[in-house]
């Protein structure tokens, strides 16, 4: 029998894909990174359901949300907050105003039109979940995530995240426009919504989250399952003994982050679909979103237009489970 925590999540799920048509993966994918405590990279044209995707997961969860529209003129108060002087019985003193970045669920919209010290300032809040101001630290909520967004076609005036940066997320995203049929719902349900009939959100307990995260964490793994996540991973920095494609294609493999994550949000899709055990399927549903940001690819393979997918898709291919 399903466990509460397990039905609570699930309906959180359907009630996001009834906002969200058409984006199944972005559903799961922000889901499993909630459960694991991680952050998420949405890559996507405009008008792919990005804000509205972390809006309906804030209500149904009732959890604050903070939205940053990055700009080249960003500074990092405008995300962390700052201390300022305040008057209190007749003497001025410094206290500090929290920014946006305090909040449980973050949208950091088009991340990359912003300069490298706000990117540091996110930096220390994905990794540590603390703020750092004037000397004084701050922790973040324990329900805390942060989905970035970028364009993937528009490049003028935007700022490359760094690898370390790009490492601090959990998954990557890319999402494309919905289908036809996704498309003709979408039409029909924004026009209910604006004659004011949008349906009331069953809310979940955020208690359900931390119950399902504590169930996740003790979740054991195989051996054989370990092996094959470590070795999908040393695919990317050992190219050369997979097959001459990889060798051609991998510059930079990944970071034992990867490792890390990938045998997390395993963990993670198992417990989502049932199970008190990860399978070798549950590795490679995964590993895409995982991986997908973490390969620094060559020349040759930009040239020859090979994606990040093409590349992972090898390594399943040439990997066999142990």
């Amino acid at each position: 029998m399903p466990s509460d925590d397990l039905n609570a999540v699930q309906s959180m799920m359907q009630q996001m894909a009834q906002s969200v048509i058409g984006q199944d993966e972005v559903v799961r994918t922000l889901t499993l990174a909630l459960l694991c405590n991680g952050n998420v990279l949405l890559e996507g044209l405009p008008g792919t359901a990005k804000t509205r995707s972390i809006k309906t997961l804030s209500q149904v969860l009732q959890a604050g949300l903070g939205r940053i529209q990055f700009t080249p003129d960003l500074l990092p108060s405008d995300v962390t907050g700052n201390e300022i002087y305040q008057d209190n019985q007749g003497k001025s003193e410094l206290q500090f105003q929290p920014g946006p970045i305090f909040n449980e669920l973050v949208l950091a919209d088009e991340i990359n039109r912003a300069p490298a010290k706000v990117q540091s300032a996110l930096l220390e809040a994905m990794e540590e979940r603390q703020i750092t101001v004037a000397g004084k630290t701050y922790p973040l909520p324990p329900l805390f995530m942060v989905l970035a967004t970028q364009n993937p076609i528009e490049q003028e005036g935007t700022y490359p995240l760094p690898e370390a940066q790009m490492d601090r997320f959990l998954m990557k995203i890319s999402v494309d426009y919905p289908e036809a049929d996704a498309e003709l719902a979408i039409i029909r349900m924004l026009q209910t919504e604006e004659a004011q009939e949008k349906p009331a959100l069953q809310m979940i307990p955020q208690s359900h989250i931390f119950a399902a995260r504590d169930a996740i964490q003790k979740m054991q793994v195989s051996t054989a399952v370990e092996q094959y996540v470590v070795d999908l991973v040393m695919a990317t920095r050992l190219p050369e003994k997979f097959g001459d494609k990889l060798a051609h294609w991998i510059d930079t493999g990944s970071s034992p982050r990867a490792s890390i994550s990938l045998h997390r949000a395993c963990r993670a899709s198992a417990w989502l679909d049932g199970r008190d055990h990860v399978t070798p399927d549950d590795v490679r549903s995964v590993l895409h979103p995982v991986m997908r940001h973490r390969l620094i690819m060559t020349y040759d393979a930009l040239a020859d237009h090979v994606s990040p997918d093409d590349i992972i898709d090898e390594i399943i291919q040439q990997v066999a489970v142990g």
